[in-house]
């Protein structure tokens, strides 16, 4: 008798998918991902990089990337767009509502990203890594009812 395999809850699930969708990312400095989540079943996938129909930023499409700024600078530079965005805006494309679903991503939202969270309906953000997740973040989706946290003791498969 084989034993029974040990399933990862749907928290660990959604985000080992996300971190198999940030190997997609185009981006030469950081890879993430995000995955936006609807009564249990995917309905967006989203990963940092250029727009569609400009050149990739790790084929020199951003100039900001491509350079040796500090992390953290000169981000108004930056072509690409984050990987919440590019799932937001990918649901939008497809027609499909963000309404009341949660986005399981990478690496913790910035500030514009987690208004576009608020904006499109989103009612929770599970992140993995930190990367600087404000207090003005923080407190722009409390205000707004958005339910933001790390998804502890998580070790990706």
């Amino acid at each position: 008798m084989t034993a029974p395999r040990e399933r990862p809850g749907w928290d660990a699930y959604f985000m080992d998918i996300a971190h198999v969708v940030k190997t997609r990312s185009n981006c030469s400095r950081r890879q993430v991902a995000a995955v936006i989540v609807k009564d249990r079943r995917i309905i967006s996938t989203g990963y940092n990089g250029t727009p569609r129909g400009v050149r990739n930023c790790c084929d020199g499409g951003c100039a900001r990337c491509a350079s040796d700024a500090p992390s953290g600078s000169g981000l108004g530079e930056c072509i690409c767009s984050h990987a919440e965005e590019n799932s937001i805006t990918q649901a939008a494309y497809h027609g499909i509502s963000t309404k009341d679903a949660t986005i399981y991503v990478t690496l913790s939202p910035c500030l514009m990203c987690a208004k576009m969270i608020i904006n499109a309906g989103i009612r929770e953000v599970v992140y993995d890594e930190e990367y600087s997740v404000t207090e003005q973040t923080k407190a722009v989706l409390a205000e707004a009812g958005v339910k933001l946290r790390r998804l502890e003791g998580y070790v990706r498969k």
